[in-house]
């Protein structure tokens, strides 16, 4: 009896003490951010500066790794394939997740399955400017002049399929405007500076020195409230479009299958970074506004949006290769 004592108290003593064996604290080797972007974009700035703070906190070096093509999409797709060991990490961008599942004709990827939310972090609203000519000095005069003249406006975006030129779009069917698309891939506000395009939507990051110049004539932002940053500019919704919000934002995911308490330690570290003094102040000097939605509400977000986003695709039948 004695030895079946003895033999059942080690048995109690090896299952208490199994749990930790092979489980060093996380992160105990390298993390990468992968970016679907180049160097020196506005996703590889501000994956940066969150890499570094990742780094510092946790004691292990944090990379950001630019796996740029197709919007980000490659970038996703080698997140999505990667272990989900919490070594690997997605900074994305709201094109890539929930515009490019409906763009593209054959994602490699399914955002909502491969991908699992860890936090959204940044929001970026699009201003809505004009070239100084333009006799419009609202969004309500942009379009009565539109519409006395179908066709003749024009607006820029960096290009066919950005949030930029699907936010054009959403604008032009809840206006009943006939603007023409003239998508670009650089140089976007020579053109409208110098007149011969009539305006455009651009990221708050790039236009925001050019609207403060004065050499171009901002008219409205394209968040739901005013933005922190620049808030005598009314927002869509103030200028009569109820509900109208077209942003970009920035946030963290990770390969789905990546274990709960991994997800939430690098949620609780991230909505920590971009509560920072020194980092909100940096972020507002490129132009962002901060959020902190955690897993949850950031994959609420993304179904919402996906379905947003595709019933505008299609509706203004918007194909990756126009």
């Amino acid at each position: 009896m004695s030895s079946i004592r003895a033999l059942l108290a080690a048995l109690a003593v090896a299952l208490s003490v199994a749990p930790a064996i092979g489980q060093a604290p996380y992160p105990d080797k390298p993390v990468r951010f992968i970016v679907g972007f180049t160097p020196g974009s506005a996703t590889d700035i501000t994956a940066r500066l969150f890499a570094q703070k990742f780094a510092e906190a946790w004691n292990v070096p944090v990379t950001v790794e630019n796996v740029p093509g197709a919007g980000g999409s490659v970038g996703g797709d080698r997140v999505a394939k990667s272990a989900p060991d919490g070594t690997t990490f997605y900074w994305g961008a709201n094109g890539a997740l929930t515009i490019n599942p409906t763009l593209q004709a054959n994602p490699t990827y399914d955002v909502v399955r491969d991908l699992a939310p860890v936090a959204r972090l940044l929001i970026v609203p699009s201003i809505i400017a004009v070239n100084n000519d333009v006799l419009a000095k609202s969004l309500a005069e942009l379009f009565a002049l539109a519409k006395a003249q179908p066709g003749k406006l024009s607006y820029a975006s960096p290009g066919v399929g950005t949030p930029q030129h699907i936010a054009g779009e959403l604008l032009k069917s809840q206006a009943g405007v006939d603007i023409v698309h003239v998508p670009y891939r650089g140089a976007v506000f020579t053109d409208v500076i110098g007149g011969r395009v009539t305006m455009t939507l651009q990221n708050m990051g790039a236009i925001l020195p050019i609207v403060r110049e004065g050499r171009l004539r901002g008219l409205a932002v394209t968040s739901l409230n005013r933005s922190t940053i620049i808030p005598e500019l009314p927002t869509v919704v103030e200028s009569g479009f109820p509900g109208f919000e077209a942003i970009s934002w920035f946030g963290l995911m990770a390969p789905a299958g990546t274990p709960a308490p991994i997800i939430a330690k690098a949620s609780a570290q991230a909505l920590a970074v971009v509560a920072m003094p020194d980092v909100r102040d940096k972020l507002a000097q490129l132009g962002f506004d901060t959020t902190k939605d955690g897993p949850d509400a950031l994959a609420a977000i993304i179904k919402a949006d996906i379905a947003k986003w595709a019933k505008v695709i299609k509706d203004a039948n918007i194909k990756a290769g126009d």
